[in-house]
């Protein structure tokens, strides 16, 4: 019997950071996919887990701070790969890194990863993601241990553990995304990452050569002592997730915690900064 599912097309205006809280709100509800579209995002669920009210509690549709609409439609039966390969296409990074889904054909490059795409943010699609592949591509990692902060799809602790970083935790709040996390770190046949659900307070007593921490203003800043006081001596520290405009606040809280700042990319306004302990 084929599975029905109702999807809704959101349109959204600015489209960021509102379709990453948008997914993390959803994400609390019985929706499954979730895919980046050029005016927004499409996200699907079961009919059979939908309910009426099921936008009720979403808090961000009722935010003045941006304009959110959608429409809703029934689909007799969803084919993802059809889905997923109308909206993300293989990205690679500085001719070197190639993330792809399984159903894209292998092409030979250095660094080869496999991300499943269940929604477009974590394969490096997003600017700040691409932005943090290309820091770690110029980085030698080989035996760090690493820390992926935030980690979403987990592609970054997966190009570290491919690059010789052992041993690699990832950690993310999200159920969904430390799900989706083991998953691809066992696709991409790793043996060194270690996932974890939570937050910073999992940091404790912790020590590492190397943080990615691409998640966003607030929640860097608030964890940026955290984060400080794991990092090794002469220690490097990746952060991305925020815009041009918030360096300033970003810059200080590092320098605060005795960091140095080395460089900063950017691309389409996000930014993403490295620093050393």
């Amino acid at each position: 019997m084929s599975v029905k599912y109702i999807g809704y097309h959101f349109t959204i205006a600015p489209k960021e950071p509102a379709t990453e809280i948008l997914i993390a709100e959803l994400g609390e509800t019985p929706f499954e996919s979730f895919i980046e579209t050029e005016n927004g995002m499409d996200a699907y669920i079961q009919k059979e887990l939908w309910t009426e009210t099921i936008l009720e509690d979403i808090q961000i549709l009722k935010s003045d701070e941006f304009e959110i609409s959608f429409t809703v439609e029934e689909i007799e039966q969803v084919n993802w790969n059809e889905e997923w390969e109308k909206n993300f296409q293989p990205i690679e990074v500085d001719n070197t890194c190639r993330v792809r889904a399984p159903f894209h054909e292998y092409k030979e490059v250095k660094y080869d990863i496999v991300i499943e795409p269940k929604m477009s943010f974590g394969t490096g699609h997003h600017e700040t993601t691409f932005m943090m592949i290309e820091h770690l591509l110029e980085t030698d990692v080989k035996d760090k241990k690493t820390l992926d902060m935030g980690c979403g799809t987990a592609i970054l602790a997966i190009l570290a553990e491919i690059k010789g970083a052992t041993p690699i935790d990832a950690i993310d709040i999200d159920n969904w995304c430390y799900l989706n996390s083991i998953e691809n770190a066992e696709r991409n046949n790793c043996k060194n990452i270690t996932v974890y659900e939570g937050d910073a307070t999992l940091l404790k007593d912790k020590k590492y050569d190397i943080i990615i921490a691409n998640i966003n203003r607030n929640i860097l800043l608030g964890d940026m002592q955290a984060y400080t006081q794991c990092l090794t001596k002469e220690g490097m520290l990746f952060l991305s997730g925020f815009y041009e405009e918030d360096f300033e606040a970003i810059d200080q809280s590092c320098r605060n915690n005795g960091l140095t700042f080395v460089k900063k990319l950017s691309r389409n306004n996000w930014i993403s900064l490295k620093y050393v302990n």
